[in-house]
């Protein structure tokens, strides 16, 4: 299993109405890359997770290996509804399926280990709506947020797809059309032939943490024309790739040591900044990432003193964006 491939989100979120016909696209995964080797394989592992309930063998759902598309296998009939939803007469059943990632083609003893993400699936209890009854937001976008995570130093890919597969399939009569506004310079393109995002270059955490992006959508339907902006986000997550460095370069403290002083005195301090990470919660595991030791053959100076190792999350600010990372002083 390649550990390398990862998904840009942490879930997704769709809708799926009775009746909808085999064939119906729902929504499409996209992976991201360690090495410009991998390929990108999808899969689906068994079971719907159906909550207070038993799992159910899937049935209706499949997902397109080399595209990541989600898609309905079978149309999910009032029967299917009512076994889905365990029998209580409710308008909407949620139910979990689980995508599986691979660099080579999958076999299912990969479900235990695999990278997967979860896809949450609303089934409601009614035919799909009249394209002419959605809003410019339903026709637009999802009810998740357009919320991403890319790993810094990865090579550049394909994270997302503007357009709705679902909305796209259903509604031929109306001209849906997407921008993603930003600033210039960002390292984010939007293709409108594919209507899909991609990461222009390596990403760099210690240069720039979050890029706040607008996603712009225009429908028109005749001579109507809506508009609906939302927000657009992308947090890059950190590699540990930079080494810690010492204000002035200065790794030395002298230390005076005068009689009568009290226990808990200061004698010295040294301060160390690490770019590259936040403190980690349980905090016992950044105090370990980096220990102070006073070295020394003589037990009174060992009994006598110690280091003491406090930490706090700190700001940076490269070319004016901000930057978390952390201030260790022994």
């Amino acid at each position: 299993v390649a550990l390398g491939l990862y998904f840009p989100r942490k879930e997704y979120m769709e809708n799926v109405y009775i009746d909808e016909p085999a064939g119906t696209p729902l929504l499409r995964i996209h992976a991201l890359k360690d090495s410009h080797e991998e390929v990108a394989r999808f899969h689906l592992c068994q079971n719907l997770i159906v909550p207070r309930a038993r799992p159910q063998e899937n049935n209706w759902f499949q997902i397109r290996e080399k595209t990541g598309l989600l898609y309905l296998s079978k149309s999910l009939d009032r029967e299917d509804f009512n076994m889905l939803s365990v029998g209580n007469w409710v308008p909407l059943s949620k139910v979990m399926l689980y995508v599986f990632l691979s660099s080579h083609p999958f076999q299912e003893k990969d479900c235990d280990s695999a990278t997967r993400t979860a896809v949450s699936l609303s089934l409601i209890n009614a035919t799909a709506p009249a394209c002419s009854s959605l809003t410019a937001r339903q026709l637009c976008f999802t009810e998740m947020d357009l919320s991403f995570q890319i790993k810094e130093n990865k090579p550049a890919g394909t994270f997302h797809q503007l357009q709705l597969p679902s909305v796209h399939h259903l509604c031929q009569n109306l001209s849906i059309s997407y921008k993603l506004l930003a600033a210039e310079g960002v390292p984010f393109r939007y293709n409108e032939n594919t209507s899909s995002v991609r990461v222009t270059q390596r990403l760099d955490r210690e240069e720039r943490e979050r890029y706040e992006l607008i996603a712009k959508c225009t429908v028109r339907e005749g001579f109507r024309e809506m508009q609906v902006e939302v927000p657009f986000l992308v947090n890059v997550l950190d590699e540990d790739d930079s080494p810690p460095f010492l204000p002035n370069g200065t790794d030395t403290a002298d230390a005076v040591v005068e009689f009568n002083r009290k226990e808990g005195t200061v004698l010295s301090s040294l301060t160390v900044y690490d770019a590259d990470t936040t403190p980690i919660y349980p905090l016992e595991s950044s105090r370990k990432k980096y220990t102070g030791t006073i070295i020394t053959d003589d037990p009174w100076i060992s009994e006598t003193f110690r280091v003491e190792h406090i930490f706090d999350e700190i700001h940076f600010s490269p070319n004016g964006s901000q930057v978390r990372g952390t201030r260790h002083e022994y």
